[in-house]
């Protein structure tokens, strides 16, 4: 059995058609709160995002002292400054125990601001020094500015 409302002069309309939806003011409303939730929340997302990519240098400078490490074991030496990081990907040449690749891709030998690394031998050969200066590129620096090191 079907309910039937009078609407005014327009006739009769079901009961179960009532209209729906939302006024002008309630959808405002709701914008205005997420707007507001998003002022407060970006700033912290944003912050975030940046330790992130810090953090991330440090794990990718962890990984190319890995690969210097192995390509060191192969060929008793570590690359000159001359042949650099690329020496872990291509063979230099001259390098005859080279037992490459120690990295898959050069992606690797970029920072996450998209920089290469600055990779240098150090004077007596006794080790390698490899860093980045972050999101700046300049020394020194705070927050996502800061130099990263091994």
């Amino acid at each position: 059995m079907q309910i039937f409302r009078r609407t005014g002069s327009t006739g009769y309309k079901r009961a179960d058609e009532s209209e729906a939806g939302f006024t002008l003011v309630e959808l405002l409303v709701v914008l205005a709160i997420i707007a507001l939730i998003a002022t407060l929340v970006a700033p912290q997302v944003l912050r975030y995002l940046g330790s992130a990519r810090t953090s991330a240098a440090k794990a990718q400078i962890k990984n190319i002292e890995s690969a210097l490490e192995l390509y060191y074991v192969d060929n008793a030496k570590y690359p000159s400054n001359d042949e650099g990081l690329k020496a872990l990907v291509t063979a230099p040449p001259g390098d005859k125990h080279w037992n490459g690749p120690y990295l898959k891709t050069t992606s690797g030998l970029t920072d996450p601001w998209g920089k290469p690394y600055v990779y240098e031998l150090k004077a007596d050969a006794s080790g390698v020094a490899i860093r980045t200066f972050g999101r700046d590129g300049k020394p020194d620096g705070t927050g996502e500015d800061q130099d990263v090191t091994n």
